[in-house]
């Protein structure tokens, strides 16, 4: 059902809340390393939040703790300067380090029941899934949101064979929380994601590698809400 971008929400009372209301609303996720492509974060993120990222994920594989804690600062900045939710791959004591929002987890990352003691009920919490099994057993986990993929074969998770579209239909179906649809989606394939039921989907080199990264971010975007029949205001 298309949301009324003149309907006004009650504000949420506590920290929790707000973060949850805003990953409620959020279309479009952005994953990427402390330097992006090579790139200071700046030259990434500012245009690509400008243009209307609502989250950002840090996931930083080849850096030392302290490196990766320096680059969250620069991430929480440039994301509470537009509003947006931050993520730290992974690691929650890194997460808490950095002041995110919460922490993103793989299968074989710590147990969400585990992390939650760490971080805390303010905290989110996402679970990344591969299989149908996955979305159904994340459903019981103490987790805010999930991640469902890779949709197509990707680089960045080159140990992970694509699920394809039937696996953002079984979420869509069946998922209670919210989902991002991830994996070699772009701007050429996202509408195809889009009508197998997502409403919110992550990314890396679409953005990341854009010529224009602003450009990119808007164009995916726009097609998100199109196809959702919302307005930007959401």
């Amino acid at each position: 059902m298309p949301i009324d971008p003149n309907t006004t929400a009650p504000e949420p009372d506590s920290l929790v809340e707000r973060r949850r209301a805003w990953l409620e609303r959020s279309r479009l996720y952005l994953v990427c390393e402390a330097r992006p492509g090579g790139h200071e974060p700046e030259e990434i993120l500012r245009p690509a939040l400008r243009a209307g990222v609502d989250i950002v994920q840090l996931r930083e594989k080849s850096s030392d703790d302290r490196e990766v804690v320096e680059a969250g600062r620069v991430f929480r900045r440039l994301c509470d300067a537009y509003d947006a939710l931050f993520i730290v791959n992974d690691q929650a004591e890194l997460a808490i380090a950095c002041a995110a929002d919460g922490v993103h987890l793989g299968q074989d990352d710590a147990n969400p029941e585990e992390v939650r003691r760490l971080v805390g009920q303010d905290a989110l919490i996402g679970l990344s899934t591969h299989s149908a099994e996955q979305v159904e057993m994340a459903q019981a986990q103490d987790v805010d949101y999930i991640s469902v993929g890779p949709v197509h074969r990707t680089p960045t998770k080159p140990e992970y064979e694509p699920v394809g579209l039937d696996l953002v239909r079984y979420a869509a179906d069946r998922a209670a929380t919210p989902f991002f649809a991830i994996g070699g989606i772009d701007a050429g394939n996202v509408d195809d994601v889009l009508d197998a039921g997502a409403s919110r989907v992550a990314l890396v080199r679409a953005i990341r590698d854009a010529e224009d990264p602003g450009e990119a971010t808007r164009e995916l975007r726009s097609r998100i809400e199109a196809k959702l029949g919302i307005g930007s205001a959401q």
